[in-house]
């Protein structure tokens, strides 16, 4: 379960979880934005600009 922690958000999924691959970006303990990886579109919740460039860099890293 990888949970990482960038610039004031905590990105969190689970292996294993239902389809579609997934992220759940949270702030100050409230979700932002349920993040479909395979897809590039949100499942719930609003993605802003910060937090779409701060998931570009972690797949780029292939921290997700």
């Amino acid at each position: 379960m990888p949970r990482i922690r960038r610039d004031g958000y905590l990105f969190v999924s689970w292996v294993g979880d239902h389809s579609p691959r997934h992220v759940h970006v949270y702030r100050d303990n409230r979700l932002v934005v349920k993040w479909d990886l395979d897809n590039r579109l949100p499942m719930q919740g609003k993605l802003t600009a910060r937090v779409r460039r701060l998931l570009e860099q972690l797949l780029e890293e292939g921290k997700l």
